[in-house]
This record gives structure tokens, C-alpha cells and sequence, in this order.
């Protein structure tokens, strides 16, 4: 039997290459994404590599940094990109590793994850996972000619994925492919098992959980604060600002303005060790994002400790993960709206109890062990289609 018939059996080793042209020394969706996959297959037995941006880390095994990387913002959010990969360098490893599968963080950029699809051997399968959603038409159009730009390495992707069903559409619109949608994941064991901190007595606690830059929406929830607080016979409550970003200062200064210093804390940047018992101290959690989002995994995230009611911003990606709940969806911009949704649940602890319950167990489904199944399902369908070629 060939190398190429032995890896499409179950349970055979697979060799991955994880590709992703920004670097693994940030903490954002993606880089947690590629990490999360990475780490479960390589406990599954496969020989996992990450073909990434400029990454000084070497937390984890097969680092290949393979360019040097600068920042620029785009879509609301700070992107890290390679100037260049060098292409000797590139078609080195490719010719060393011999890759069953490369599995691409798209959009890729030209300079880098392009050469590394154009240059991969004929004989590896190409898997892509698209993770964008615009928050401009700026974005559109720029995604779109982005597309153009990517035609070469486009033709070669023999699966095209994408995080959520927006996602797919957006891919479809500006890339041309057709899409099949697997999601974003994440440990849920991680943050299922953590322990929450101390909190104060007969007080329930409200979390903000992201940068506090505008389109996350931090503003629209202190907004809805400063109503409660106006309010009378309102249940005690605190509110944790978890994060950190260019609206920091102004987001003070709101809560100075309005005396609320008593009620709203600031934490600042916290780890990824930390996160977890965040969430699990919350019994309220609120994502106001408005828009740029093409999953919600930090719904998912704070609803796995059980302990949390969820409310999501409307936005696509989290009324995606949100559709069997339509009632903790709101509208992003609306404090008034906000501010009765969480007075409501405030006010009904079994509702809330309810609600973060039903997290719990919803949350259970987007497991990296869960949906990493799927993908070396994937992978081995790819290598076996190409294997009949």
C-alpha cells in the first residue's frame, strides 16, 4: 500500500502544515484558533507544523517563522502581516516536510501564504478556513480585490471552509468559492473547569470582555449601566471591564462623569490563564459588538463555565452561535434595549440560571474535540479525492 492510500485510512498519522501569515505571539481569534487545532492534533498522534509570521514564541514544537512581519489597522481591528517570505526558504521546508495537508487562515496575503500554496507539491492537499466578516464597505471592496490578487493560490485550495454561514457568504462574494462551514473552536474543558474569583455578597456580577475599541460596543454597555443606576429598586450589581484598547481613557472618564466608580472596574489586559475564572465569576456577560465579526467564540467561551447568562450584540457572526436563543440577541447601538434585558434577567434568577445552563451544554458543541474530528475527517477526504485523480 502507497504512503499516499495509508494516510486516508483512520487513524493514520497525518503530517499538517497550519498556515497563517500573521504571528503566533498575539492572542486573537485566529492565532487561538490555530493554536487550539494544532495542540489537539498533535495529541491525536499527527505531526502537526506551523507555517506562520513572524513568531518569537516557541512555546510550541514546529515553529517555522518565515517572515518578517509590520501592523496596520483593517476591519476594526490591528492586523499583522509578512513583508515577504523567501521563497527558497519556503520551497526548503515544503521539500523537507512533505506535507499531507496544508491548512490555510485565509484571507492569506500574497507575499506569504500564497507562495507557500503556489510552491507546495502537487500531491498535498489544500485545505482553506476563511474567518472574516466586513464591517465596511471598505473591507468589501478591499477583500474583493484581495481576491483578485490571490487567483494563483486560489485555484489551488481544494476545500474551501469558513467560520460561520456569513462568513461563507462573504468568502463567496469576494473570494468566488464555494464554502462549507466549519466552525470556530475552542477548549471547552479549559473553561468549563475553571474556578471563578472571590465575589461580593447578594451582588451579581455583569462582564465586558474584549478591546475597547468601538466596534466592540463597551461604550453602548455603560450606557445601559448609567440607566440602571439611575433606575429604582434595581437588584446590586457590579460591572467588570475586562480588556484594553484605544477607548480606555474616554470609557473612564464616562464612568468619572456619571459616578459610577462604585459599581464599574477596570481590570486591564488579562491572560489567558485568567479569562476563564472571569467568566466563570460572571453571571451576566454582554458582547455589544456591532459589527467585524465572523464567529462569536467568546460567547461560547463564557457561556461554557455554566454560570453565565449570555447577551450578544446583532451582529452576523454571534447571531450565528446565538440563533437558538434569539431572545439574548440584541440590538448593538440600543442601550435602552440592553438596559432591560439585563434588568430583566437581574430581576429572575432561575430565567438567568436557565439561560446559563443552556449555554453549558450548546457551548459543549463547538469543543475543539468535537469539530477537530471533523476536520481530519476533512483532510482525509481531500487527500483521498486527489489520490483518485
Amino acid at each position: 500500500m502507497s504512503r499516499r492510500s495509508k494516510i486516508t485510512a483512520a487513524n493514520s498519522r497525518l503530517k499538517i502544515g497550519l498556515v497563517l501569515d500573521s504571528s503566533l505571539d498575539l492572542e486573537d481569534g485566529v492565532q487561538q484558533y490555530v493554536m487550539a487545532v494544532g495542540e489537539w492534533l498533535r495529541r491525536e498522534g499527527h505531526d502537526v507544523h506551523y507555517l506562520v509570521g513572524q513568531t518569537e514564541s516557541r512555546q510550541l514544537p514546529n515553529i517555522h517563522s518565515l517572515s518578517k512581519n509590520m501592523v496596520a489597522s483593517f476591519n476594526g481591528n490591528k492586523i499583522n502581516f509578512p513583508l515577504w517570505a523567501k521563497s527558497k526558504v519556503v520551497r526548503k521546508l515544503l521539500e523537507n516536510e512533505k506535507f499531507d495537508v496544508l491548512h490555510v487562515q485565509t484571507p492569506h496575503h500574497p507575499l506569504m501564504a500564497q507562495q507557500i500554496i503556489r510552491l507546495a507539491p502537487k500531491t498535498t492537499a489544500i485545505v482553506a478556513s476563511f474567518h472574516i466578516l466586513p464591517n465596511s464597505r471598505l473591507v468589501t471592496l478591499t477583500n474583493t480585490f484581495l481576491g483578485w490578487l490571490l487567483k494563483p493560490s486560489l485555484k489551488r485550495i481544494d476545500t474551501m471552509l469558513a467560520v460561520s454561514p456569513g462568513a461563507a457568504q462573504f468568502e463567496a462574494k469576494t473570494f468566488g468559492l464555494p464554502a462549507r462551514v466549519s466552525p470556530n473552536v475552542f477548549d471547552y474543558s479549559f473553561f468549563h473547569d475553571a474556578k471563578p474569583f472571590d465575589s461580593p455578597k447578594n451582588t451579581q456580577t455583569i462582564l465586558f470582555f474584549g478591546r475597547l475599541v468601538p466596534r466592540k460596543g463597551c461604550v453602548t454597555l455603560l450606557q445601559a449601566v448609567q440607566r440602571l443606576a439611575e433606575m429604582q429598586n434595581v437588584p446590586a450589581f457590579r460591572v467588570i471591564i475586562c480588556g484594553k484598547g484605544e477607548l480606555e481613557h474616554e470609557l473612564k472618564s464616562f464612568v468619572a462623569q456619571h459616578k459610577l466608580q462604585d459599581q464599574v472596574e477596570f481590570t486591564g489586559f488579562v491572560s489567558n490563564e485568567d479569562k476563564p475564572r472571569y467568566y466563570a465569576t460572571a453571571d451576566i456577560s454582554v458582547f455589544p459588538s456591532y459589527g467585524g465579526e465572523s464567529f462569536g467564540i467568546v460567547l461560547l467561551e463564557a457561556m461554557a463555565s455554566g454560570q453565565s447568562a449570555v447577551l450578544a450584540g446583532d451582529n452576523p457572526g454571534y447571531a450565528s452561535v446565538m440563533e437558538p436563543q434569539p431572545d439574548l440577541i440584541f440590538s448593538a447601538k440600543d442601550d435602552a434595549l440592553l438596559a432591560d434585558k439585563i434588568l430583566s434577567l437581574l430581576h429572575d434568577q432561575a430565567r438567568r440560571q436557565e439561560f446559563a445552563a443552556w449555554g453549558e451544554r450548546y457551548s459543549s458543541r463547538f469543543d475543539v474535540g468535537v469539530v477537530g474530528k471533523e476536520l481530519v475527517q476533512i483532510y482525509r477526504d481531500v487527500i483521498a479525492a486527489k489520490n483518485m485523480q
